[in-house]
């Protein structure tokens, strides 16, 4: 039973909204299991669109009820900053942005003095409540809508919107799309009501999640102006011939200032794409940012360095990635090769637990050397606030154990790394957080977070933002999987990929290419200290 019924039932009878979602769980528990052998085929077709158009009058339903949890400032009073985060935490909506889009578009809301106002897409909001239309329709209308010129008349921007219900009815969300293009050509056939202000609205650069193999798309919108820039840089940089990641001849930078003789011979051995070159432009543009300085000297007490934390399991397979601390995941072989560059760090932690050796000296401010041994601690390239996924480079030190205005130690045991928002959300009132550092067992050196709750209200629990050892956990599967199919004796790890040789060369090394050496070494012979 959820908490809300608890409340309910202790404060009276239980209310006509919990009964009826009462017989909904129980009729959709029956829907999932009901025999559909007996259905003819067009009854099953029915049975399948029919739950679907179900589906959409729940969202329907659930924004309605969202908008009364906003207007009670329900989150608040549980302990949560935002509805957002309301959303995303104690209702598990999987896209709130999206779902508060959606909500704001179509659910009916209150005025300042108590009177519901119209939806702010009323055809729409019309459509969804009767099933007639899904979530994704509803987003893929609302690309078109937000896409009308802001000097478009009134009773124009009505009807378009009219029209497109209509349309989202009976076309799929992609041919949404495509009919509201030739809606939008035929509001703006000569793009005279299209002005610099729309322009600046729909400007964006979006740099997208990681996919598995680590490649991540970026997608934009660009003004004129950066356009312009834009083009001009690949006008110069991205030449055939120029600026060739797999060619060591390559002149690097601009055309105009390489030797001709170079870039001919390069561009004869260069077989990539025009994207492909665009890409390498763009990249060693940012290279030549990074290794001028014009980030500059430090970003939130880190150096303005790439900074790799990597698994030294991972080193020794040649396999594997590392963590930036941006949050970025760079394959080994990638590490190793920029490491050429780097600036050697050593951490070294007391037995494989979360405390490292290094203690700062008591100041109110963490070092650097703070922020580094801070990253390279388990969890450490994130936020520690439960959920946050702000990377390294985002964050601040956190006096964790007790506030530095309270008498806390700048103690790398103390320190934790916590976001600008989720830092300042520390403190003894409702809806911010009380933090201490785990000082034994598995989550030693961790910072465990608990949400205040009003006076009077069950308290959250402390919770840790832990992540899950997947390399480890899949090597557990993975011999269980071997055990079960070959036996104990037949079944075995991966051979590392990488074997030490007898004799290594190490004269014209690098500062980092000898502490790695070193620490492979070491681990391969067992030595220590």
């Amino acid at each position: 039973m959820t908490v809300l019924t608890e409340i309910s039932q202790a404060d009276g009878p239980t209310s006509r909204a919990e009964e009826l979602l009462s017989e909904l769980h129980r009729i959709t528990t029956e829907l999932q299991t009901v025999d559909l052998t007996q259905c003819s085929d067009a009854e099953l077709v029915d049975v399948a669109a029919e739950t679907e158009r179900a589906i959409a009058r729940m969202t329907f339903a659930g924004d309605r009820q969202i908008v009364e949890i906003a207007d009670r400032d329900l989150p608040h009073k549980t302990g949560h900053r935002s509805i957002t985060q309301f959303m995303t935490h104690r209702l598990r909506v999987a896209d709130p942005m999206r779902r508060t889009r959606q909500r704001h578009a179509t659910a009916t809301h209150l005025s300042p003095t108590g009177e519901p106002l119209e939806p702010e897409r009323p055809a729409l909001a019309e459509a969804l409540a009767d099933g007639k239309v899904s979530t994704s329709h509803v987003r893929a209308v609302l690309d078109v809508l937000d896409q009308i010129p802001h000097a478009t008349d009134h009773d124009v921007k009505v009807a378009a919107e009219r029209q497109m219900a209509e349309i989202a009815v009976d076309h799929t969300p992609a041919d949404i799309t495509a009919l509201g293009s030739r809606l939008l050509a035929h509001l703006d056939p000569d793009g005279t009501l299209t002005d610099d202000t729309d322009r600046k609205r729909r400007r964006n650069l979006y740099v997208n999640r990681q996919r598995a193999d680590g490649t991540a798309k970026l997608t934009a919108t660009l003004t004129p102006e950066l356009l312009a820039r834009v083009t001009m840089l690949l006008a110069v940089w991205a030449k055939p011939g120029m600026n060739n990641p797999d060619d060591p001849d390559s002149p690097r930078g601009s055309i105009e200032d390489a030797d001709p003789d170079a870039v001919a011979a390069a561009a004869e051995r260069d077989d990539r794409t025009p994207a492909q070159l665009n890409h390498d432009a763009f990249n060693a543009l940012l290279k030549a940012v990074l290794e001028d300085g014009m980030l500059g000297k430090s970003h939130r007490g880190l150096p303005m360095q790439m900074i790799f934390k990597a698994d030294l399991n991972d080193l020794l397979r040649e396999a594997g990635f590392a963590t930036t601390a941006t949050g970025t995941l760079i394959p080994i072989d990638d590490v190793i090769r920029m490491a050429a560059d780097a600036q050697p760090w050593l951490a070294v932690f007391k037995d494989a637990t979360a405390v490292p050796l290094y203690f700062g000296r008591g100041k109110r401010l963490a070092t650097r050397e703070q922020r580094l041994v801070s990253f390279a601690r388990p969890d450490g390239e994130n936020c520690s606030t439960p959920d946050c996924d702000q990377s390294a480079a985002h964050v601040e030190m956190h006096h964790a154990q007790l506030d530095w205005g309270l008498g806390g130690l700048t103690d790398i045991t103390d320190l934790t790394p916590a976001c600008p928002k989720h830092n300042r959300m520390v403190g003894d009132q409702p809806g911010q957080y009380t933090t201490r550092m785990v000082r034994e067992g598995p989550d030693e050196g961790r910072c465990a977070w608990r949400l205040n709750t009003q006076p009077g209200a069950p308290p959250n629990p402390e919770r840790i933002n832990r992540r899950p050892d997947i390399p480890r956990r899949f090597a557990e599967h993975l011999q269980h999987v071997r055990t079960e199919i070959h036996g104990p004796d037949k079944a075995s790890g991966d051979t590392p990929r990488l074997h030490l040789r007898e004799v290594i060369d190490l004269r014209h090394a690098t500062p980092v290419e000898l502490v790695v050496a070193s620490a492979l070494l070491n681990h391969a012979y067992g030595h220590s200290g």
